[in-house]
């Protein structure tokens, strides 16, 4: 035994997992064919009484449940018409029609008729027909004299043709008549009378046609006396075309009974239904185990477990041969979904184990490569906006001294401090402690001392305006936007227009939005030189001011805050130009991390 395990387990080191696969499919379904195929024929053949039995039985606990339901709810039915209605009605003086009438179209699914007759078999009232037929005797009736007979007890009576009242078309309905004894009231009189409930049979017999037993057994119901209420071939019965064991089993005790009718041996159980003394009988022929039907049965049985068992073997095999795959490919998603930190480690076979680490090697590769780029592209973004920010060109300071030293010169003195001081806080906001980023009071504040040097320069040829609408309060903005197109607002708008200039700086708040428009009633320009103004293919061209220009803002806002900001122009010829400044409303926790950006 030792050397033989010793060549199997040398033999499977050898094989493929293909053949390994194949090999144990065919050992896991001949073994379970084999052991489940004999224990359930054994099974079968051993419990193939008790089965009849008990399938029997069971079916007809169900179905005198449901009968029993029905009855119950026509006895109701029956209750409710005697004692809240017939009970409550002085003949006299009312009539028992309208209350008929509503109960019949309360329950006209299951009751074809219901009729309240006196001891004499007249009709005293009737739903839905009230018009007996011509020579009809009720009193003559069976179900009229049982009733009768059995003072406070129901009676049940076999499946008839209903043939009391003139229908309004020609039609026959197949009753059960419950039949009972009441009590009628005239001028405070009481008399014996007749309640009759005409149920409907199609009740009944849905409620047994819809049994089915196995092996071709059926169901069918008799009374006390053995005369059948339904069954399956009723018709062939009537037509003597078929015969039924009825009256004998009429005598049978409830339970399971084996008997022989007509050279068939067969199982029969009796269940009897209650207030009615009616028998429900299940009729199953016996040695079902053995005939080709329930061969063929057990045999298809026996292909869908083997087709289970190969289905549930391979998936477990899929599954372990899969999951790993299927765990790499959620990892590869998660990464795909920026995840930062995701696990390789899948397990499974070498192949799967060794794609997860050369995956986890890749990707490590490509995260320092693309910090790498980052990092680049983070240092040429600050050096470009370094290199914008830093176009500042000395002109402008140069032309501020010379207007102070003439001012002194010509005992000026107070304007020159005026313009001295304005000079200074300009220099101080454009410093800003190094930071690119600074609260838009302090950029309005820089763009009022740039209007006042401007302003006496210029001997009071504009005058100027800065407003501030509420709910701009502690916002930030980027640093030296103004005061640029300020200066193209003089330069080329009220410093060469006739009469008195005006500038108009106004900054306020849309939702998530901040504007600050600079507005002057300037030369205007026309539209194909404003469409040119932004346009970065533009070649530059030199003018006198600061340099920084129009192009330099709208860049340096777009290389912070993104595409979506920036600058907008409109003008007309002879009415001015705005300027609108588009940044996004930053507090000053928003704005933390482009101050940081700046200073990191």
């Amino acid at each position: 035994m030792s050397q033989w395990s010793h060549r199997l387990r040398g033999v499977n080191r050898k094989m493929g997992i293909q053949m390994i696969i194949s090999l144990s499919f065919t050992a896991v379904a001949v073994a379970g064919m084999f052991f489940i195929g004999m224990s359930l024929f054994l099974r079968f053949s051993a419990a193939a009484g008790e089965l009849t039995a008990d399938s029997g039985q069971r079916v007809l606990a169900q179905v005198n449940l449901n009968l029993d339901s029905y009855l119950r709810r026509m006895m109701r039915l029956s209750d409710t018409v005697y004692y809240g209605l017939i009970k409550n009605t002085d003949l006299e003086g009312e009539e028992l029609n309208t209350g008929l009438d509503l109960l019949y179209e309360e329950n006209l699914d299951r009751v074809v008729s219901i009729a309240v007759f006196d001891t004499s078999g007249d009709l005293v009232a009737g739903a839905p027909l009230n018009t007996l037929k011509e020579g009809c005797t009720p009193a003559a009736q069976s179900w009229f004299t049982a009733a009768q007979e059995r003072i406070e007890n129901f009676h049940f009576s076999v499946p008839h043709v209903q043939n009391l009242f003139e229908a309004q078309e020609a039609s026959y309905h197949w009753v059960v008549s419950l039949s009972r004894q009441v009590e009628l009231t005239k001028d405070g009189t009481t008399t014996d009378g007749v309640l009759l409930v005409d149920m409907s049979f199609d009740g009944i017999e849905q409620i047994c046609k819809d049994v089915s037993l196995a092996n071709g057994g059926y169901v069918y119901l008799i009374d006390s006396s053995g005369e059948i209420i339904y069954h399956p071939r009723q018709q062939l019965i009537y037509a003597g075309l078929s015969q039924e064991n009825n009256r004998v089993a009429a005598t049978y005790s409830d339970g399971a009974i084996s008997e022989v009718f007509q050279d068939v041996t067969r199982q029969v159980t009796v269940k009897t239904v209650g207030y009615t003394g009616w028998k429900l009988v299940a009729v199953s022929p016996n040695g079902w185990e053995t005939s080709g039907s329930q061969l063929l049965f057990f045999g298809i049985s026996l292909l869908l477990f083997s087709a289970f068992l190969l289905a549930f073997v391979n998936s477990r095999l899929s599954a372990h041969i899969s999951e790993p795959v299927r765990a790499l490919e959620q990892a590869v998603k998660q990464l795909e979904a920026g995840a930062e930190e995701v696990s390789f480690d899948v397990g499974g076979s070498y192949e799967v184990k060794h794609l997860g680490h050369s995956i986890e090697s890749m990707v490590s590769t490509m995260r320092h490569l693309m910090d790498d780029i980052i990092q680049q592209e983070d240092a040429k973004r600050r050096s470009e906006l370094d290199v914008l920010q830093s176009q500042i060109n000395p002109h402008f300071l140069y032309n501020t001294l010379d207007s102070v030293i003439w001012m002194t010169e010509n005992g000026r003195t107070d304007e020159a401090v005026v313009m001295v001081s304005a000079l200074a806080r300009f220099f101080r906001i454009s410093l800003s402690r190094g930071s690119s980023i600074i609260p838009l009071s302090d950029e309005l504040e820089h763009a009022r001392n740039y209007l006042t040097i401007q302003n006496m320069r210029y001997k009071n040829k504009f005058t100027s305006t800065i407003r501030q609408e509420p709910g701009t309060e502690g916002l930030y903005v980027l640093k030296l936007i103004v005061q640029p197109i300020l200066e193209n607002a003089i330069y080329y708008g009220v410093a060469s227009a006739d009469g008195d200039g005006e500038i108009d700086v106004h900054a306020f708040r849309k939702g998530k939005d901040l504007y600050i428009d600079v507005r002057d009633n300037g030369l205007g320009m026309p539209q194909e030189m404003v469409d040119q103004l932004l346009d970065e293919h533009r070649p530059a061209v030199t003018t006198k001011g600061s340099g920084i220009g129009l192009r330099n803002v709208h860049r340096r806002i777009q290389l912070t805050f993104g595409l979506d900001y920036g600058l907008e122009i409109t003008s007309e010829l002879d009415e001015g130009t705005t300027v609108r400044i588009h940044l996004p409303a930053l507090d000053e926790g928003a704005a933390a991390p482009y101050r940081g950006e700046v200073t990191s």
